[in-house]
Protein backbone atom coordinates (compact mmCIF):
# COMPACT_ATOMS: atom_id res chain seq x y z
CA UNK A 1 0.00 0.00 0.00
CA UNK A 2 1.56 3.50 -0.88
CA UNK A 3 -0.16 6.36 0.18
CA UNK A 4 0.11 10.30 0.04
CA UNK A 5 -1.76 13.52 1.55
CA UNK A 6 -4.19 14.98 -0.47
CA UNK A 7 -6.00 18.08 -0.20
CA UNK A 8 -9.39 17.20 -0.72
CA UNK A 9 -10.40 16.50 2.31
CA UNK A 10 -11.10 13.08 2.72
CA UNK A 11 -9.11 9.53 1.44
CA UNK A 12 -9.40 8.08 -1.62
CA UNK A 13 -8.64 4.57 -2.70
CA UNK A 14 -6.65 3.22 -5.78
CA UNK A 15 -6.71 -0.75 -6.59
CA UNK A 16 -3.88 -2.52 -8.62
CA UNK A 17 -4.58 -6.01 -9.11
CA UNK A 18 -2.73 -7.32 -12.08
CA UNK A 19 -3.02 -10.61 -13.93
CA UNK A 20 0.32 -11.69 -12.07
CA UNK A 21 -1.82 -12.13 -9.19
CA UNK A 22 -4.30 -14.54 -10.94
CA UNK A 23 -5.36 -15.34 -13.89
CA UNK A 24 -9.01 -15.58 -12.57
CA UNK A 25 -10.77 -12.63 -13.29
CA UNK A 26 -13.53 -13.98 -10.32
CA UNK A 27 -10.22 -13.76 -7.71
CA UNK A 28 -8.68 -10.53 -8.94
CA UNK A 29 -12.36 -9.46 -8.12
CA UNK A 30 -12.50 -10.80 -4.96
CA UNK A 31 -9.88 -9.18 -3.81
CA UNK A 32 -11.14 -5.58 -5.00
CA UNK A 33 -14.62 -6.27 -3.19
CA UNK A 34 -12.65 -7.30 0.14
CA UNK A 35 -10.44 -4.13 -0.19
CA UNK A 36 -12.98 -1.83 -1.11
CA UNK A 37 -15.71 -2.82 2.07
CA UNK A 38 -12.79 -2.62 4.21
CA UNK A 39 -12.08 0.96 2.72
CA UNK A 40 -15.88 1.67 3.23
CA UNK A 41 -15.78 1.00 6.43
CA UNK A 42 -12.57 2.76 8.14
CA UNK A 43 -13.10 5.85 5.44
CA UNK A 44 -14.44 8.15 8.17
CA UNK A 45 -11.36 7.62 10.15
CA UNK A 46 -8.33 8.19 7.78
CA UNK A 47 -6.71 11.44 7.25
CA UNK A 48 -6.99 12.90 3.98
CA UNK A 49 -4.74 10.44 1.81
CA UNK A 50 -4.77 9.23 -1.69
CA UNK A 51 -4.39 4.92 -1.16
CA UNK A 52 -2.90 2.88 -3.51
CA UNK A 53 -3.38 -0.83 -2.41
CA UNK A 54 -1.25 -3.40 -4.64
CA UNK A 55 -1.78 -6.63 -3.96
CA UNK A 56 0.59 -9.49 -4.27
CA UNK A 57 0.37 -13.04 -5.72
CA UNK A 58 -0.05 -14.66 -2.73
CA UNK A 59 -3.58 -12.24 -1.98
CA UNK A 60 -5.33 -14.99 -4.26
CA UNK A 61 -4.47 -17.83 -2.22
CA UNK A 62 -5.77 -16.36 0.80
CA UNK A 63 -8.99 -17.29 2.49
CA UNK A 64 -11.75 -13.68 2.69
CA UNK A 65 -11.22 -13.51 6.72
CA UNK A 66 -7.59 -13.19 7.01
CA UNK A 67 -6.95 -10.74 3.58
CA UNK A 68 -9.58 -8.85 5.73
CA UNK A 69 -7.74 -9.17 8.93
CA UNK A 70 -4.27 -7.90 6.82
CA UNK A 71 -5.92 -4.83 5.32
CA UNK A 72 -7.28 -3.67 8.86
CA UNK A 73 -3.94 -3.95 9.75
CA UNK A 74 -2.35 -1.86 7.25
CA UNK A 75 -5.38 0.48 7.83
CA UNK A 76 -4.61 0.53 11.54
CA UNK A 77 -0.54 1.35 10.58
CA UNK A 78 -1.57 4.11 8.30
CA UNK A 79 -3.47 5.70 11.56
CA UNK A 80 -0.52 4.92 13.15
CA UNK A 81 1.64 7.22 10.70
CA UNK A 82 0.78 10.11 12.24
CA UNK A 83 -0.10 11.63 8.35
CA UNK A 84 -1.88 14.74 9.34
CA UNK A 85 -3.89 17.27 6.48
CA UNK A 86 -1.66 20.15 7.54
CA UNK A 87 1.24 17.99 5.75
CA UNK A 88 2.71 19.05 2.58
CA UNK A 89 1.18 17.89 -0.56
CA UNK A 90 4.55 15.58 -1.73
CA UNK A 91 5.38 15.04 -5.05
CA UNK A 92 3.76 11.38 -7.12
CA UNK A 93 7.43 9.64 -6.82
CA UNK A 94 7.69 10.82 -3.01
CA UNK A 95 5.43 8.13 -1.98
CA UNK A 96 4.92 6.44 1.65
CA UNK A 97 4.96 2.53 1.41
CA UNK A 98 2.71 0.56 4.09
CA UNK A 99 4.30 -3.08 4.19
CA UNK A 100 2.78 -6.14 5.85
Amino acid sequence: MRFRVNELGHARLGLAISKRVSKRAVERNRIKRLVRESFRQVRHQLPPVDLMVMAREQAANVPGPQLLAEIDTLWKKLLASGTTPAEPLKRADDTTTIRR
